[in-house]
């Protein structure tokens, strides 16, 4: 993989801003050590890969773990670089699950895997990726943090939690990553924010307040969530596969496929508290086999085409990929550390050699 003159441009925008020139010194050999070290990305081979000594990982250890840069900045510096260089369709959420050994590491925790059937000891993040179509950018992180980390003084200054983070419930951690894009964004342009979350939280208080902020949304939800107005009592609301059975409609998608969709209100939340109303749709692939419809989703976007809005939604597939490849080639799961800013600064470093590795990648 060539790390030539674009990668120094990419690190001067990345840490150019730091104070000290160490730095912007080893951000630019932490990041070459991600793009250039074959295997396992840990400081000693990165340093020997990029310096030729061994003896420069301590700087580079220091550098992730102990020096005081924040990494916000460099973060709102990656997201503006990536939204300038693709074709930005969704902001599209998604889970890594970070497996871990012992207790100690920040937000380490017992979590059982759908997916996988089983349970490990692990820490779950969630990004934030600019979702092209051919590529998923990783440009933001939080970090699921169970209320043991923040209860007991003693956890929270081991692993250097800083009072300001907070157990919060994952819809909120998605609802903070869509803000800071936001805040992050030129001239206002925003994109649908795409998730699948459903076996991790709620789904309803994100859809909530994202209709109540007006940001559009296509986001899974499970067939037995419960909809309807507080005029109905929970146990005679519908539920969103009821709906679609019953009232749905069917849209020929091509190549034999169907879609089914319902209009749907969907109720919002505003900042202030205030509760707001929009139109809605909620949406599935209609499964011929088994006479009922697939994933449900459910969005604040009425203007387009349901098969438009479910090609979106496939979104979040193309970020899982993002994420495997991310830790086969990019050292996501060679974090060589215990402490919240370590993991933040180094989830900001494989993110940016990600971005420069894919996006160089698809230049002419």
């Amino acid at each position: 993989m060539a790390t030539g003159r674009a990668l120094d441009e990419l690190s001067r925008l990345l840490f150019g801003h730091l104070h000290r020139s160490d730095q912007q010194r080893w951000g630019q050999v932490y990041l070459q050590g991600l793009l250039r070290t074959h295997g396992k990305k840990t400081v000693r081979r990165m340093a020997a890969t990029v310096t030729g000594s061994e003896a420069a990982a301590s700087s580079l250890h220091q550098f992730v773990n102990a020096s005081p840069w924040e990494w916000t900045p460099v973060r709102g510096r990656l997201a503006r670089w990536a939204a300038r260089s693709l074709p930005v369709r969704s902001w599209t959420l998604a889970p890594t699950v970070l497996p871990k050994r012992g207790d100690h590491s920040p937000g380490v925790h017992q979590r059982f895997l759908p997916e996988s059937g089983r349970t490990v000891n692990c820490q779950l993040g969630l990004g934030l990726f600019l979702n092209a179509g051919q590529a998923h950018i990783p440009v933001d992180w939080q970090l699921f943090l169970p209320p043991r980390f923040t209860r007991d003084p003693a956890v929270r200054d081991r692993a250097k939690i800083p009072a300001t983070a907070q157990a919060q419930p994952l819809w909120d951690h998605a609802l903070h990553l869509v803000q800071e894009m936001t805040s992050w964004t030129e001239d206002g342009r925003t994109a649908p924010v795409v998730a699948d979350l459903t076996t991790l939280c709620d789904i309803t208080p994100l859809a909530q307040r994202l209709q109540g902020s007006g940001h559009a949304f296509v986001l899974a939800i499970p067939g037995q969530t419960a909809l309807g107005g507080p005029e109905l009592p929970p146990g005679e609301r519908p539920s969103a596969r009821a709906l679609l059975l019953r009232r749905g409609v069917r849209h020929p998608a091509g190549a034999g496929r169907q879609i089914i969709s319902y209009e749907t209100p969907v109720r919002g939340v505003r900042p202030s508290g205030e509760h707001t109303q929009g139109a809605g749709r909620l949406m599935a692939e209609w499964d011929a086999g088994t006479g009922r419809p697939g994933r449900i989703w459910l969005t604040n976007i009425t203007d387009r085409h349901p098969a438009e809005l479910l090609e979106l939604a496939r979104s979040p597939r193309g970020a899982q990929s993002a994420v495997r490849r991310m830790g086969e080639d990019f050292g996501l799961l060679d974090f060589e550390g215990r402490s919240f800013p370590g993991w933040h600064r180094h989830m900001t470093l494989v993110s940016a050699a990600y971005a420069y590795g894919t996006l160089e990648g698809m230049t002419p």
